[in-house]
């Protein structure tokens, strides 16, 4: 029989995500906040679920905030959250989703690893928003999931871990976890838990009430479309730049290119610099070297292995020009990034604009 995540092949919310003993009581939903975590993220998440709960005129769920220490936790903004309890204080719980942003492993402890680990055992429906599963993986509990997490960690966390399954979906809803890439994901996140639960109707009476005029699917995609982002309109040039984006470790001549957009090598140039100022060989290099950015900035891996997963066969040729483009040697970021991301828990690779955060 078909159950309420029939939408996407999971099991009854009901199931996994628990409820009163009885089966009539609000959903319990934990939110594990921590230092750093994105206010935006968590705020959607709780407001939507309050608003079902006003339009249903009755409590379907329930919200509790939990910290690693029982203290009130900052978020990304500087606000302050108090927190109900520890997590040495909740042996059980039957859904808790990390709330995470900026350099998530900077957060993880043995502890709460352990006790992520446990609330598994249990059947604990566990989730993650934006960089939350992070520490999801890092416990071992993403292994052979579907997975989504904001667009600027994945790359990083792809390198890292490469038995999770990383898409590009706004939300993920595989068996019992729950992931979604942040900002307003979230919000998408419970309006589908609401619309399983609920029904559609309520789902969406919830969205307009939010003033969110589109109940969007987990299909929809984490970033703006490409040519919106670059305010670009013309067909070719785009397929180019969006097989640019695809080959960025092994990168694709100038004629492959061409040929790939359905044009000469001379169109191509002349595309470029028409649209976006600069040439074809000029753009590409700054995107692999944005890339190689963010893996300074968001890994621990050797500065030769990024410069190969950036497609630069050359240790000394990547050191030159990622110097000419930041500033400053790969170590030299790295080192920076290090000690001014502990001071203001700013990642420093938001290069390419930001969403949702």
């Amino acid at each position: 029989m078909e159950t309420p995540w029939g939408l996407v092949g999971m099991v009854s919310s009901r199931e996994v995500m628990g409820g009163s003993a009885d089966g009539t009581g609000p959903r319990k939903i934990g939110f594990l906040l921590l230092p750093q975590f994105s206010m935006l993220s968590f705020f959607n998440a709780v407001e939507t679920l309050r608003v079902a709960n006003r339009i249903a005129a009755r409590d379907l769920y329930s919200w509790h905030v939990f910290s690693s220490d029982g203290g009130p936790v900052a978020a990304s903004n500087g606000m302050t959250v108090v927190a109900e309890a520890g997590i040495a204080a909740i042996p059980h719980f039957p859904a808790v989703f990390v709330c995470t942003s900026f350099e998530p492993e900077r957060c993880e402890s043995r502890a709460l690893l352990a006790w992520l680990r446990r609330l598994d055992r249990q059947g604990a429906c566990l989730g993650a928003m934006e960089t939350g599963a992070y520490i999801l993986a890092r416990a071992g509990l993403l292994a052979g999931y579907r997975a989504t997490l904001h667009w600027e960690n994945a790359p990083a966390f792809v390198e890292r871990f490469p038995e999770v399954e990383v898409t590009n979906a706004l939300f993920e809803v595989d068996r019992n976890r729950l992931t979604c890439s942040g900002g307003t994901a979230s919000l998408d996140l419970m309006l589908h838990m609401i619309a399983a639960d609920h029904g559609r109707d309520l789902s969406v009476a919830v969205s307009e009430m939010l003033l969110h005029t589109r109940v969007r699917t987990a299909d929809d995609h984490r970033r703006m479309a490409l040519g919106q982002h670059l305010s670009v309109r013309h067909p070719r040039l785009l397929r180019v730049v969006e097989a640019m984006h695809e080959h960025l470790e092994e990168p694709l001549g100038l004629d492959a290119l061409a040929r790939m957009g359905g044009m000469s090598r001379r169109q191509l140039e002349r595309l470029f610099r028409l649209h976006l100022g600069e040439t074809p060989t000029g753009y590409y290099l700054k995107l692999r070297l944005r890339r190689a950015r963010q893996f300074i900035e968001q890994t621990d891996m050797r500065v030769l292995d990024i410069s190969l997963a950036c497609g630069f066969t050359s240790a000394p040729y990547f050191s030159r020009a990622y110097r000419a483009q930041f500033g400053c040697t790969p170590r030299e970021d790295r080192q920076r990034f290090r000690c001014d991301g502990a001071r203001t828990g700013r990642l420093g690779g938001a290069v390419l604009g930001e969403v949702g955060r």
